[in-house]
């Protein structure tokens, strides 16, 4: 009977235990979805080398101008290179770092750990005590609290959204903060784990919404050297990085110095880069790439050209027509202008065939819409919006038009001429005009020499439909703050996209986002339907149901037809000068310019 009883009381505990909610703990990673790949005693990332040499120089090049150092704020245009997907975070520091071998998982940097719930209505972070800024000050609770407070004040649109989602912040120890949100959130954690940290001893809060050429304190493994506005920012490193030894950095940082140069054109940019001024070249002209590499530094091999591939989805590259704009408020005339860019005609003449036609913001991927019908859990999720999706796209059979190639092919232009006519607009005197007698025109904006061709291409198309579409040039920074305040018809963007399209959603297609100063939704979309996917998406906790709301939230931007859709690559074209060295291995992301290195002399 004895040994009855306490079999009673384990087995009731045990069913007690089942029961109750799993205790958070920290633990040294956090994934969006399942468990984080690497264990808590991992060394390093697989994609670096972690014997890397370290030592010299690298120069890289970018064609435009910058006027402030600061990347946080919408004032002026920043220097690249110090906040960076590209080349890197080198001055700023997030609180986590990215391993880009996994969709979306962190792993430690300030932090040393991370907790959070089931639900995920808090996170917690453990702040490394080896953490320091540049000037040798300790990174704290304090500085991460007012980072917070002031990105969400003074920064970019997007770091006020992400903050607005906090409850509180609590400072529980000189390295322990902790953020409570109003609401379960599956990926604010994760996002709040990318915020970058700012010293508050050595930002100045009055005045950091104003663009600024006094170089910023950070964490990261480089300080701001040589400035030369619109010219050159020399980058150099800092022999006291704390971080320099923790497994997620070892085989990164390995140069002693980072140089950012500008260009006004790419032929220059170009040109530099044969001469030896620039070591590493990431090329997007496709007959550049197969005509043009046949000097004598690549013929001799002192130039070598690489082609990565990527598991990334290929994302969207197409002119964006902005619907603040009375001209592309109709649904139907975006429809038919998307159908009457000639891809064939572009592709041979301009692209020597190389790349794809675009057919989904997320081509190349299991997220992907296209050829895929939808499922039963995509209906359910676009139920309450029976008119957001067209039924081809529902059914994953639609494509863009597809022409001859001949440049003349009157059946495209009548399939284009058909779908404008049904939609009310006519033809008046050669000039298309709509319902309301109004003539069809609107203005290209372009960056200086960037995207002109295409434009050119697009542009003969439409003329022959009477719709007038003008080319503006404009220069670097004209064209970032036309761009910061909507002030455009038509750009050529290209969204990039990742294996988990998370809250930056919010920012580029969020009703929320059409009317903020600032934010990326260049389409100036505001779509119930767009808002209740980017919602789904967010709040899936398992991967299945989240790459259903992510094909339907394709479903839906594709219906909206907010840009013409152009073209893909699945793999990356990089040349770069012998002495410098990449691993062996590049990761699901591609290559990362962070883990390349400078060979020793």
């Amino acid at each position: 009977m004895k040994r009855l009883f306490h079999l009673s009381i384990g087995l009731a505990a045990g069913l007690a235990a089942a029961v109750l909610p799993a205790v958070a703990e920290p633990r040294h990673a956090i994934a969006m979805h399942g468990d984080p790949a690497l264990p808590a005693d991992f060394q390093h990332f697989s994609y670096v080398d972690p014997d890397a040499p370290k030592g010299g120089t690298v120069n890289y090049a970018v064609q435009g101008s910058f006027d402030s150092l600061n990347p946080f704020i919408i004032q002026g245009s920043a220097a690249r290179g110090t906040l960076d997907l590209e080349f890197g975070y080198n001055v700023f520091e997030s609180l986590m770092q990215r391993s880009y071998d996994e969709p979306f998982t962190l792993y430690p940097l300030i932090a040393e750990s991370v907790e959070t719930d089931a639900e995920r209505t808090f996170v917690e972070f453990r702040l490394d005590a080896r953490a320091r800024f540049s000037d040798g000050e300790p990174v704290t609770a304090d500085d991460v609290i007012f980072t917070f407070k002031l990105l969400r004040d003074k920064g970019f649109p997007r770091y006020k959204r992400t903050v607005d989602k906090i409850a509180t912040m609590e400072k529980r120890d000189e390295r322990t903060v902790r953020f409570v949100f109003g609401e379960g959130d599956r990926e604010l954690p994760l996002i709040i784990g990318l915020m970058p940290v700012l010293p508050e001893h050595a930002t100045d809060a009055d005045t950091f919404d104003k663009s600024t050429l006094k170089p910023m304190i950070g964490s990261g493994p480089y300080t701001m050297g040589t400035v030369r506005p619109g010219e050159l920012l020399v980058l150099d490193r800092n022999p006291d990085y704390w971080a320099r030894d923790i497994p997620s950095k070892r085989g990164f940082d390995n140069y002693d110095q980072i140089r950012i140069n500008y260009f006004r054109d790419d032929n220059a940019l170009f040109e530099a880069f044969k001469k030896g001024l620039i070591d590493v070249h990431v090329e997007n002209n496709s007959n550049r790439w197969t005509g043009e590499y046949d000097f004598p530094a690549v013929t001799e091999g002192d130039i070598v050209k690489d082609s990565f591939d990527s598991g990334l989805p290929s994302g969207m590259y197409g002119f964006v027509m902005n619907t603040r704009r009375d001209v592309f408020a109709d649904q139907k005339l975006r429809a038919a202008l998307a159908g009457l860019f000639d891809f064939e005609w572009a592709n041979r003449n301009l692209f020597s065939g190389a790349y794809k036609r675009t057919k989904s913001y997320f081509d190349g991927s299991e997220l992907s819409s296209s050829g895929t019908p939808a499922t039963d859990a995509e209906k359910a999720l676009l139920a309450p919006f029976p008119d957001a999706v067209r039924p081809e796209i529902m059914a994953g059979s639609w494509a863009p038009p597809v022409s001859d190639g001949s440049g003349r092919d009157r059946a495209f232009l009548r399939r284009g001429f058909d779908a404008l006519k049904a939609a009310g607009y006519a033809m008046r005197d050669g000039t298309l005009v709509t319902p309301d007698g109004a003539p069809v025109t609107f203005e290209i904006m372009l960056k200086a020499k960037g995207g002109q061709e295409l434009a050119l291409a697009w542009q003969r198309t439409l003329a022959r439909l009477g719709i007038k579409a003008e080319l503006r040039s404009v220069d670097a920074a004209q064209y970032q703050q036309r761009l910061l305040t909507h002030d455009y018809d038509v750009i050529l963007h290209r969204y990039p996209s990742s294996l988990s399209p998370g809250v930056e959603q919010i920012g580029r297609w969020g009703s929320a986002s059409r009317d903020a100063q600032g934010s990326w939704n260049f389409a100036g979309a505001a779509d119930p339907a767009i808002d209740a996917m980017i919602d789904a998406l967010l709040n899936a906790r398992e991967r299945d149901a989240f790459i259903d709301a992510v094909r339907a939230y394709d479903r839906v931007l594709l219906s909206g037809f907010y840009v013409v859709p152009l073209y893909h690559r699945n793999d990356k074209w990089v040349a770069r000068w012998k002495r410098i060295r990449h691993p062996d291995t590049a990761p699901l992301y591609g290559y990362q310019l962070q883990s390349w290195w400078s060979a020793p002399k």
